[in-house]
């Protein structure tokens, strides 16, 4: 199928994407992305490969998905330039977390065994396959609330998991909280100099030493869970005492208790704010202190919940209690997000063994989710979801990611047979044209 059939939007950021791999792969990327979009049934290479129509030349196509993963820090740079125009203001605001995909079969490289999130009916503990460290854009959409758009995925690979092999091709082990601190400098870099601010909103796993101290030396702002036996100090003092020499201090002396805190009757306040696209009241205390791990003075925010008390923090003493719970509860989109890449797109499906290979499918898969929000974001609900064969179906809801999926196939098809219908029937560009079309709307 011709890329110029595509949406101009989508078109460009295919081509912008290919730009950045090697030149003798730079023609058959666009159409590798297209069979992305289009491939139907279980997500393989092979069926991304059927969808585009490449059939000899498939090796090349490997290459290509090959050279993703080996450059992905390179063509990720050209997601910053869709997110930002969706939400342009002063402040970019990144979600960080991790998530595996099941991945059996020998000879595959960087799979080990990881907690496994969603343990389901059978309960499993474990899943054995990769583990996706994934920094993503948080944009609020005006009518459906927060979306997480993937930029950047790096492959978290236990250090008894990297073999011999896979240190001959130099492939250093790094912690999760290493890999979100290398996302974070990569993002410094390519988008530090264009926003005026950068805030980080993360899980509590990653709530640790090493990524706050990144986060501070780059001059970030981080939202997270604070954990509930959490070594806090009250605020230092401002004021020099006569005599005094050297700096003031960081810390406060004074040892502070969340637990105790929280347990007081007094001092709570009722607050309103937007968590899940939903207006809800929460009983909150909120309060300054410092905090050894984030180097300084934080915001604590505690909440009150049916099931107890929760704590969070905002590395910015500045940030309001609302802010730090409506960023914390922005942290949701990205769970979303992966059960979409997980369904939709099939990341994980692609049954490949090197390990490059796989870090540039499961990136394809983020970018194009990243693609069809974009460019679904300012079209309405009667442009995206296409009910007229279920009449029965008058219920009002959002589009799902898969409504805007097809609904991007849907116009491209509709371009490409209105190019059909210009065509002289019965030459051989028309039979070809005509049976690739049977192709995409035949099992």
């Amino acid at each position: 199928m011709p890329l110029s059939h595509l949406p101009p939007y989508v078109s460009a950021l295919f081509y912008a994407l290919a730009h950045c791999l090697d030149r003798r792969l730079q023609g058959r990327f666009p159409q590798l992305l297209l069979g992305v979009l289009f491939a139907r049934g279980r997500r393989t290479c092979t069926a991304w490969f059927r969808a585009a129509g490449i059939a000899e030349d498939f090796r090349q196509a490997y290459h290509a998905v090959h050279a993703a993963g080996r450059h992905a820090d390179l063509l990720a740079t050209q997601l910053l330039a869709v997110v930002r125009p969706l939400e342009p203001g002063p402040r970019l605001v990144v979600g960080i977390d991790d998530t595996p995909t099941p991945r059996w079969g020998p000879c595959v490289q960087g799979a080990g065994l990881h907690r496994n999130p969603t343990p389901g009916p059978a309960g499993e503990k474990y899943v054995y396959g990769h583990n996706w460290v994934t920094l993503a854009a948080l944009v609020r959409h005006p009518d459906e609330g927060t979306r997480a758009l993937p930029l950047r995925a790096s492959l978290y690979v236990r250090a008894k998991d990297v073999t011999p092999q896979l240190a001959a091709q130099g492939w250093p082990f790094a912690t999760k909280l290493e890999l979100a601190a290398q996302q974070l400098q990569w993002l410094h870099t390519w988008a530090g100099h264009a926003v005026g601010s950068i805030c980080v909103v993360a899980d509590g796993a990653y709530a640790k030493r090493p990524l706050l101290r990144v986060v501070r030396r780059l001059g970030m702002v981080l939202v997270s869970r604070l954990p509930k036996n959490a070594a806090l100090g009250s605020l230092p003092p401002t004021r020099r005492r006569p005599g005094q020499r050297g700096p003031l201090p960081t810390y406060g002396k004074e040892r502070l208790d969340l637990a105790k805190r929280a347990g007081q009757r007094r001092g709570w306040q009722q607050l309103e704010c937007v968590q899940y696209r939903r207006r809800v009241h929460k009983a909150v205390k909120t309060f300054l202190a410092t905090w050894r791990p984030a180097g300084g003075v934080i915001r604590v925010v505690l909440v009150d919940e049916p099931d107890g008390w929760r704590a969070y923090f905002s590395t910015d003493p500045a940030m309001t209690a609302r802010e730090v719970l409506e960023r914390a509860a922005d942290r949701g989109a990205l769970e979303e997000t992966f059960k979409d890449l997980k369904e939709v797109w099939g990341a994980g499906q692609q049954q490949l063994r090197d390990v490059h290979a796989n870090v540039g499918a499961f990136n394809l898969n983020g970018w194009l989710y990243t693609a069809v929000e974009a460019w679904a974001w300012q079209r309405g609900q009667e442009q995206l979801v296409d009910r007229r064969a279920s009449p029965w179906d008058r219920e009002e809801r959002r589009p799902s990611h898969q409504d805007k999926r097809k609904a991007l196939q849907r116009e491209v098809l509709r371009e490409e047979t209105r190019a059909l219908l210009q065509e002289r029937p019965g030459g051989e560009g028309f039979r070809d044209r005509l049976e690739r079309l049977l192709g995409f709307a035949l099992p």
